[in-house]
């Protein structure tokens, strides 16, 4: 007898389910597309215990004959799809007929439906099985009712995260369809409180205020844009109101919310100089196109897709949104917003590029600094912990590269991630050992050049500040809940309906941190006090930097969370490129420098200097020839 045999139906659908139900949030989405195909006007979701007991969803669509309900729960069944030219060009949101068979076979599910034109049907389904069938009312639509979820596959309950994680899923899921689908009004209840409601009415805009908040809806701006192949229409925010990932992109192809790195660039760069670095808007896009143009079966989850002529369609989002912030009127509403129209002792420019040289560079050991001179930057305290950090590799060549002044960009804050950055830090010890440095120039504002009797020193100013903030920084925010600073009036901050739900989960961490937040209406918080480290006008930047830590990482500790807010500070507070010092203040910087426990690498990894032996210099201009060429070699 052959070892090769079948599989039994049951097992290729729990197979089946492992790909396209992973957690209680992809029965909600593969039950909402089902429903907003039946063409619904009406979506109720009712869960408990964050789907994991009960998920509940009815909707007043077309319905489906008992022969049809029968039909549905099988594999490779659906009624959106019959050919094979077909499936390049759907419209629907379902089309593989696998997820019903998928959702029945890892939970019980009961499954109601009519018409409306004649009585309806009742199933109850057990491991891909009808147990039970039984006539309804013909009342018209469809009411699925999924039960111990996984309850058969236990393995699979192992990897589900914690209740209030699976409700935010949820609640993302639910949140982007009432975005895409503005013209169906959506309930979502969760052990009977209600967490989200829609009119229904088609106005995107109210959408977006159920989602974000009515105060953050009213700083986003409409646009829209079209060609010969595209069409996009939806609501961006103002400049001022950004995050620091980009959680906040809603993209939509033809009402089906998708992920495609193209278009979120797109977005960003339609924004152009408006925009930090680093930072991301708030945008709810909807792309229409012609189904050919795109291909939607890529994935079993159906949300990475691929896009014809994506050039074309981000040439026409750029210059969509582009328009739409042209001409707005940057000042801020609030007294809060206000921060960055403060007085600072350093003008703000675009960030460099670390340029350096390309050959083998040997590492200076000379004897420390001891010129003691006034600091023009903050104090750095001597009883800083070690922070050993990676060192950067040097490529060897025989070139040097030329430095390019136009588009300069501090490559290692766009998007930064910096829990990222604090977790690459090497734990091993570090030795330190600083040249006396005798600065005398600079160029292009961004370099600082020193020497000493071994040669040639070349600092990057706006690393080598970062090292000094950061190990500042580091020591201050070691001291988190010591000192903390009560604010007068609380300062109120807005997230989505996926983030609140989240941050509530995590309020304890927040605390633990130092900053004392409670919840203030619907997906509203406020701030009553904070570390007195943070600077004042950057309190309302700052913590939500530090919320945006704590929501990426559901595993964040404080002592990582320091981290990486001390490489966040430090980052943001540093000098920048084309801001020309004065000798007395570079000569300063280099010393605060050599005080730093390691004083060769920016927080980021990136050296701080480099340094040109002084036979490397005689190599360049050729005062010294290779020994091993012959004295007619030289001269040729």
């Amino acid at each position: 007898m052959g070892t090769i045999k079948e599989l039994s139906t049951l097992l290729t659908n729990q197979i089946a389910a492992g790909e396209v139900i992973e957690r209680p949030s992809s029965v909600v989405k593969e039950l909402l597309e089902n429903a907003i195909d039946a063409k619904s006007t009406r979506i109720e979701i009712e869960i408990e215990e964050s789907g994991l007991r009960k998920i509940r969803i009815q909707d007043n669509g077309i319905g489906m004959t008992k022969e049809d309900a029968r039909m549905s729960i099988k594999r490779h069944t659906t009624s959106k799809l019959y050919s094979p030219e077909q499936l390049f060009r759907i419209r629907t949101l379902g089309f593989r007929g696998e997820a019903l068979a998928s959702i029945t076979a890892v939970s019980k599910v009961t499954l109601t439906t009519s018409t409306g034109e004649e009585s309806g049907v009742e199933l109850k389904i057990e491991s891909g099985e009808i147990k039970e069938e039984k006539t309804v009312p013909p009342l018209k639509g469809t009411t699925f009712l999924v039960e111990d979820l996984f309850y058969n596959t236990p393995a699979r309950l192992k990897f589900v995260r914690t209740l209030q994680t699976e409700l935010a899923h949820i609640t993302d899921v639910v949140s982007k369809a009432s975005l895409s689908h503005p013209e169906i009004a959506f309930v979502l209840k969760n052990d009977g409180n209600l967490l989200l409601q829609t009119s229904g009415k088609g106005d995107l805009l109210q959408a977006v205020a159920g989602n974000i908040g009515p105060v953050n809806a009213r700083k986003m701006l409409p646009f829209h844009g079209e060609d010969e192949d595209f069409k996009v229409s939806g609501y961006t925010s103002l400049p001022e109101l950004t995050r620091s990932n980009r959680n906040y992109l809603s993209i939509f192809i033809n009402g089906r919310p998708i992920r495609n790195m193209a278009i979120a660039k797109a977005i960003t760069l339609g924004y152009g100089s408006t925009l930090m670095v680093g930072r991301f808007p708030i945008t709810i896009i909807s792309i229409e196109m012609d189904v050919q143009l795109v291909d939607v079966n890529v994935h079993p989850t159906k949300q990475e897709v691929r896009i014809s002529k994506e050039q074309e369609l981000s040439q026409v989002i750029q210059k969509a949104i582009r328009e739409a912030i042209q001409g707005v009127q940057r000042i801020p509403e609030s007294i809060e917003d206000l921060s960055f129209k403060r007085k600072v002792d350093r003008v703000e420019a675009p960030k460099p590029v670390q340029q350096t040289l390309e050959w083998q560079l040997k590492t200076p050991v000379v004897e420390s600094s001891h010129i003691e001179t006034p600091s023009f930057t903050e104090k750095v305290r001597e009883e800083v912990e070690v922070l050993p950090v990676d060192d950067a590799p040097v490529q060897e060549k025989n070139t040097i590269e030329p430095v390019v002044q136009e588009e300069l960009v501090d490559s290692h804050d766009d998007h930064a991630d910096y829990l990222k950055l604090a977790e690459k830090i090497d734990a091993q010890p570090f030795e330190k050992e600083f040249p006396e440095l005798h600065y005398f120039g600079q160029m292009h504002g961004t370099y600082l050049f020193a020497q000493n009797e071994k040669g040639l020193y070349m600092i990057d100013q706006h690393a080598a500040q970062e090292r000094i903030k950061y190990e500042q920084f580091k020591v201050e925010i070691g001291q988190v809940g010591r000192v903390s600073q009560p604010l007068m009036v609380p300062i109120l901050l807005e997230f989505s309906k996926k983030d609140s739900v989240k941050l509530e989960e995590r309020l304890s961490l927040v605390e633990e941190f130092g900053i004392e937040m409670e919840p203030f209406g619907q997906n509203t918080f406020q701030i009553q006090s904070h570390p007195a480290w943070i600077k004042k006008g950057q309190e309302k930047a700052i913590i939500e930097e530090i919320i945006d830590f704590i929501l990426a990482d559901e595993k964040i500790t404080v002592a990582k969370l320091r981290e990486a807010t001390a490489i966040m500070m430090s980052c943001k507070g540093s000098i920048k490129a084309n801001h020309h010092l004065s000798e007395w203040e570079a000569r300063q910087l280099l010393v605060d420098l050599a005080k730093c426990n390691n004083p060769y690498n920016c927080p980021h990894g990136r050296p701080v200097l480099v340094h040109l032996s002084n036979k490397d210099l005689e190599h360049l201009f050729k005062r010294i020839q290779d020994p091993h060429q012959s004295k007619r070699q030289q001269f040729e």
